[in-house]
């Protein structure tokens, strides 16, 4: 199985998602791989699963594609919720939330796109094995997202 290396949190959480997404988020704290280091989320106008949903998906992303060589990103990257827990400790209450990631190589993923627009209509074209041959170069990861979310949610 492919392991990802873990983002550092040396930066504000804050401003990195600014810089990288230009998105403007209340939250602080760190990327959210274990409880200890949760992402805190202290305000939205999203609906939380929603914004849980976007924070893990940037996060995948900078794992993925933005820190890796060109040659070595992934592209098509989704999650999918698989599972939710939620836990008080104190005044505070924290969702773990797992999330299954399907992703192939980006250049993988952009000749599949170029084969299927160059074939999709045309007489050879064999859209049953060019979806079977997509499924086969896809990686599936699960991974575990801690945030906490202030009682105002």
């Amino acid at each position: 199985m492919l392991k990802f290396e873990q983002l550092k949190s040396d930066n504000d959480l804050k401003e990195v998602i600014k810089a990288a997404f230009d998105a403007d988020l209340a939250v602080s704290g760190s990327w959210g791989y274990t409880q200890e280091f949760a992402t805190i989320i202290e305000s939205s106008e999203l609906p939380l699963k929603q914004l849980e949903h976007m924070l893990a998906s940037m996060r995948t992303y900078i794992e993925m594609n933005m820190t890796l060589p060109e040659a070595e990103r992934f592209g098509s990257i989704n999650l999918n919720e698989l599972s939710r827990e939620q836990t008080r400790v104190g005044n505070l209450m924290y969702d773990k939330v797992t999330y299954e990631i399907t992703a192939m190589k980006e250049e993988t993923y952009t000749a599949f796109i170029n084969e299927y627009k160059e074939g999709l209509g045309s007489e050879g074209f064999n859209i049953t094995e060019h979806f079977n041959q997509r499924k086969k170069a896809t990686i599936t990861r699960n991974e575990d997202y801690w945030f906490e979310v202030h009682q105002t949610l």
